[in-house]
């Protein structure tokens, strides 16, 4: 049998995609049923207890194919970035409406009605997919209104397909945003969320785990002796980690050190993390 990453393949030993018929060994094989996540942020845990680590998180839009439900957690797999993993069944809902547009700032909030003096609903992250189904004013604010009768700011919003033209900026938008181990969002997120978070906005679905990102996101690049090869919007890599170069010298990254999205000098960064971790590991141009 061929080794397949369970990040990106759903199969256990008692059941399996039905798409990996002959590719995995498990007992039963299933094909999955659509749904879409109906929560601002779900996370995604490795096995289906409370109190397991969050490995990434999918958010307020996204679609998924569920293969299990049992004990409150629904087994399922993200259609963006096809990671594979347990969620709360709650966050799930059907696929009633397409969505029309992305959330583009990194938070906003649902109100109840076209009026921002309403009692605020729950708050969205930035990539969120909204269904549009009209628009209305409200004292010279123009609001989105949802097919739950719900309203957004219509200025937080872009059209699904009028992408950002250079994910770097999107990135620094991001800045002071605590760190969040297995974050995607803008109310936490960590290294590699950031760099998908970012491409997402620019129409470019990546996968999720540095690791991955390393292995395959745009071309190789050598840095040169003195790094002076970089420029901006080139990706660092360390072992578990990605940083992205805003210009020859300054990066910008989700990190544990300052425990959230801050800029640092990629020389003064190698030294720092180089103590604990070594140098880094390869570099990539998307």
């Amino acid at each position: 049998m061929t080794v397949r990453d369970r990040r990106l393949h759903a199969f256990r030993s008692d059941l399996a995609d039905k798409r990996l018929e002959g590719e995995v060994e498990a007992a039963r094989f299933v094909t999955g049923r659509p749904a879409r996540i109906a929560v601002p942020v779900a996370d995604v845990r490795r096995e289906p207890r409370p109190d397991s680590g969050i490995d990434t998180q999918f958010l307020f839009g996204d679609d998924v194919t569920v293969f299990d439900e049992a004990g409150g957690f629904a087994w399922v797999q993200g259609a963006r970035d096809g990671y594979v993993g347990y969620i709360a069944a709650s966050a799930l809902a059907g696929r009633d409406h397409a969505p029309t547009h992305l959330v583009s700032v990194p938070r906003t909030f649902l109100y109840p009605g076209p009026d921002l003096r309403f009692p605020r609903g729950e708050a969205l992250s930035m990539g969120s997919a909204l269904t549009v189904t009209g628009t209305a004013e409200t004292r010279g604010t123009t609001y989105a209104l949802l097919p739950s009768g719900e309203a957004v700011i219509a200025g937080h919003l872009t059209r699904i397909g009028e992408n950002a033209a250079d994910y770097v900026t999107v990135a620094e938008q991001f800045e002071n945003t605590p760190y969040l181990w297995g974050g995607v969002s803008g109310f936490g997120i960590d290294c590699s969320g950031l760099v998908q978070l970012a491409m997402r906005m620019t129409g470019r679905d990546v996968l999720r785990d540095s690791d991955m990102q390393a292995n395959g996101l745009g071309e190789l690049l050598d840095p040169g002796a003195d790094y002076s090869g970089l420029k901006r919007g080139d990706l660092v890599f360390w072992k578990g980690h990605v940083a992205v170069m805003l210009d020859a010298d300054i990066m910008i990254h989700a990190n544990g050190h300052t425990m959230q999205v801050s800029r640092e000098g990629l020389r003064e960064a190698v030294q720092r993390i180089g103590y604990l971790y070594g140098g880094p590991t390869g570099f990539r141009r998307p």
